[in-house]
């Protein structure tokens, strides 16, 4: 995240709990990164053009209903935040606001994980689960009841690095995020010590001296790549798996993590992997999900 012109950030509305949950991460990120807001709201349509004016009762009433949710919400913004609230119209909520970030040049689409699916403080809508495996730019997930949180700024940003391909992208979008935000940075290696297979202790270790090296490599980068003003730290926690390690790591309000795309993802879209699903289920801090090969969103139509 960074570039020239002041970055935005979409923020997929609803007049919801999750809305309110996504929203208020709207609002801290755009505040943390220096960013301007779009808030938009996705309504369906039968026609094969994406933003023509709707006509029909139903579709007046509903368009008028959502114009009332917008011009309610809007001013609850904090005025330190620049932000504007649109409709937009798409057979598919999901295709609605991938298509709003690509043609604003959004860097993220913030979305309010409560609704229906995973367990935990994150109940995947089918929105959000369709967005964290279509979508070709960062998508920030919040956590069910966000909105009552009082932290303003993102405090510190997590980045869960791993082996796998698209790692290297990662960690680039990290210490960017860090680096526009001015917040610190702390890498972490998740070691899932797994039993499944009556692993042998000395597998066990060549696992651990792995990661401890790979961590090393991580934070060599971060540290060359940040400016010196910056905290980075790295820390390396196993478990029995995943949920067990992510449990160990302390969090405050006000935390953030980042992850990966998983490996099944074609280049510039996300995937959202086991791992990170996993993590989702225990953790109460906003996920940022990033493509393995983000490159903004130009390649959206």
């Amino acid at each position: 995240m960074g570039g020239g012109s002041v970055m935005r950030l979409v923020v997929g509305y609803l007049a919801t709990p999750g809305g309110a949950d996504a929203l208020a991460l709207g609002v801290r990120l755009a505040r943390t990164l220096g960013a301007d807001l779009d808030v938009c709201m996705v309504l369906p349509t039968d026609r094969p053009l994406p933003a023509v004016i709707p006509t029909g009762d139903h579709d007046d009433l509903l368009t008028d209903q959502a114009e009332k949710w917008l011009a309610e919400v809007m001013p609850t913004v904090p005025v330190d935040v620049n932000a504007r609230g649109h409709i937009a119209f798409a057979e598919s909520t999901a295709d609605g606001l991938i298509r709003e970030a690509g043609r604003l040049g959004a860097e993220a689409i913030v979305v309010g994980g409560s609704g229906g699916g995973l367990a935990g403080s994150y109940s995947l809508g089918s929105v959000v689960n369709q967005l964290l495996h279509s979508a070709p730019m960062p998508v920030a997930v919040a956590p069910r009841g966000l909105r009552e949180s009082p932290v303003t700024r993102v405090r510190e940003v997590t980045c869960a690095i791993g082996r796998r391909e698209g790692a290297d992208v990662l960690l680039e979008h990290a210490v960017r995020f860090s680096s526009a935000a001015g917040t610190p940075l702390r890498l972490v290696s998740l070691v899932a010590l797994d039993p499944t297979f009556g692993t042998l202790r000395g597998d066990v270790d060549a696992v651990r001296h792995r990661a401890l090296e790979h961590a090393a490599h991580a934070l060599d980068v971060a540290k060359s790549s940040l400016p010196e003003s910056i905290s980075v730290t790295s820390t390396i926690v196993d478990g029995r798996g995943v949920e067990d390690a992510v449990r160990k790591l302390e969090w405050h309000d006000g935390d953030l993590i980042m992850v990966g795309s998983s490996r099944l993802s074609a280049p510039r879209r996300l995937f959202l992997g086991s791992t990170a699903a996993k993590m989702l289920r225990v953790l109460h801090v906003p996920m940022v999900v990033t493509p393995r090969d983000q490159s903004a969103a130009e390649d959206v139509s």
